[in-house]
């Protein structure tokens, strides 16, 4: 309801627009008064009135100086100013404040009543306007998502010219340009890395976000579950290295409030050239898989991670070859949260770690082959899935042999294994996906209708953040949530359309748009026709 306080130091008139006009009748809450404007201005800062009644000569505090607060501090607040004649000094005054309307005492219910209504229409057409600017807002935002995501794989892909990716960055209001490059890769960790949503979660994003939005020379690409890509930009080395620190204290005291959290960042080399942004990229990816050797909480460069893996308290001496004393944390970690494209780096780095003089032993390195499949299938079973679908290379022990004559051999078989791994658990997690997509599409063909219904509430229903959510929702589906959820809207829209005399700003309100304007913008732009000319097209068209 639209709320309307009033202020007036003559209690007879005060009453009688109080209780001659029935305000809950007419759509109104009547939600308070005063006498003066001193008296009112305490509670119409706490109650924030759609429209201010006051008359405009008041002791201790006039309408006119009530008029100017309020236009400072509750500026969506309309104002209507009662006056009596030979007032005009004030009138003119009253203008200059912006006064929505300007009445002459006397006056009667009725006409009071008829401003009143005129200007609450006032008030719903700009509430209308400012809901369909916030929901294109939302739109585009997740739209600029979508495409700063694309470009970046562009980048990275190098099959794009420097002069074509400026122009793409354009188009997203990005500037690319810049004499010196560099990617950072950063993801929120949790402890129990399955756990995919909470509060705490997306107040963390968020945060981080918010934190990065500030730093001018930092270009953000959002990943979903596997973090962000930071994308800093400069124009000499030293600059560069001073803008990495920058964001990393920025990052680090951004996650230190939530003290359930962790982080990982890695850093790539910097570069010189956009058509290079791939070596770049590739050494944080580098860099990043180190998270498997090291402890969270740290920022490291390609250049770090030599020797990381020492210091995972993994004991692999030739005395001391027993299964009891070998760490599979390193690997059961990688397999739980690392991607088929670490695999090579993973393994590299592994191997590497290991020490050249055990592989002087046939019997650590036939232990070695078998313990990794020990793991891959123990790891895969704990996810419910048959071991035996791995391939005859990667599970027939009679094979172990031949990958155990040399160091390359078992890199080889473990590269092999664990690629085939990981291809398996993601399988898996994309049924699981599939029902989580399903659950959601059910939720919305239920909910669409309700106009307060979004994205937020659907990744909320199925319990994973809306960024991952909307990340899944068009890796399965090819399509935005949002662009699903408008068309079950619209199709329902053209349904009802055809088969009922209802007006469009009606259909619109039954299929979840409460302002009739967004409602016919959003037909026109999918559809590109009006609702009118839809009805009249097909009514012809079937005569």
């Amino acid at each position: 309801m639209i709320k309307v306080f009033l202020v007036e130091d003559e209690v007879i008139i005060r009453n009688g627009i109080k209780n001659n006009i029935p305000w809950e009748a007419e759509g109104f809450e009547f939600a308070g008064e005063a006498s003066d404007g001193e008296l009112a201005w305490p509670l119409i800062r706490r109650i924030h009135p759609d429209i201010l009644i006051t008359d405009i000569r008041m002791p201790f505090m006039d309408g006119l100086e009530l008029s100017a607060l309020v236009r400072k501090e509750l500026p969506d607040t309309k104002i209507i100013i009662l006056s009596g004649f030979g007032e005009f000094e004030y009138a003119k005054k009253a203008i200059t404040l912006g006064i929505t309307e300007y009445l002459l005492k006397p006056i009667s219910s009725e006409k009071l009543l008829e401003v009143v209504k005129r200007v609450a229409d006032i008030i719903r057409e700009e509430q209308a306007q400012r809901s369909l600017v916030e929901r294109y807002r939302k739109e585009m935002q997740e739209n600029i998502r979508i495409e700063k995501k694309r470009l970046f794989d562009r980048m990275v892909l190098g099959n794009c010219s420097a002069g074509e990716l400026l122009e793409q960055g354009v188009s997203l209001e990005i500037d690319l340009s810049a004499s010196f490059y560099r990617v950072l890769r950063f993801k929120l960790i949790t402890p129990d890395e399955s756990r995919e949503y909470s509060d705490m979660i997306v107040k963390a994003i968020e945060h981080v976000n918010d934190a990065v939005e500030k730093l001018s020379y930092v270009i953000v690409f959002d990943l979903g579950s596997e973090g962000w890509i930071f994308l800093l930009k400069g124009e000499s080395q030293e600059q560069m290295e001073e803008e990495t620190k920058e964001l990393e204290e920025h990052l680090r005291q951004t996650i230190s409030v939530f003290s359930q959290l962790h982080y990982f960042g890695g850093i790539g080399q910097t570069v010189q050239r956009l058509r290079d942004m791939n070596v770049s990229h590739q050494s944080a990816s580098k860099a990043f898989a180190g998270r498997f050797f090291e402890q969270h909480d740290r920022f490291i460069s390609a250049e770090d991670i030599a020797g990381l893996a020492k210091n995972a308290g993994t004991d692999m001496s030739l005395r001391s070859v027993d299964a009891s004393n070998i760490n599979r944390n390193l690997v059961e970690n990688f397999l739980k949260s690392g991607v088929e494209e670490e695999v090579g780096d993973f393994v590299e780095e592994y191997f590497s770690n290991v020490g050249k003089e055990n592989y002087r032993s046939t019997m650590f390195c036939h232990y070695l082959i078998v313990d990794m499949n020990l793991c891959a299938c123990r790891f895969l079973e704990s996810l419910g899935i048959d071991a035996g679908q791995l391939s005859a290379e990667s599970s027939e022990v009679d094979r172990f042999s031949y990958y155990a004559n040399s160091t390359k051999g078992m890199m080889d078989y473990a590269k092999r294994l664990f690629g085939e791994t990981i291809r398996l658990r993601d399988r898996s997690a994309r049924s699981k996906y599939q029902d989580i997509i399903a659950t959601a599409k059910e939720y919305a063909v239920q909910n669409f209708q309700n106009n307060e219904f979004s994205m937020n509430q659907a990744a909320a229903m199925v319990n994973i953040s809306p960024s991952y959510f909307s990340t899944l929702f068009r890796q399965e589906t090819g399509t935005t949530f949002v662009e699903y959820l408008t068309q079950l809207r619209l199709d329902k829209a053209k349904e009802l359309l055809m088969c009922t005399d209802m007006r469009s700003s009606e259909i619109g309100y039954q299929v979840g748009y409460k302002d009739p304007h967004y409602f016919s913008y959003i037909f026109k732009k999918t559809c590109g026709c009006t609702p009118k000319e839809y009805r009249s097209r097909k009514t012809e068209a079937l005569s």
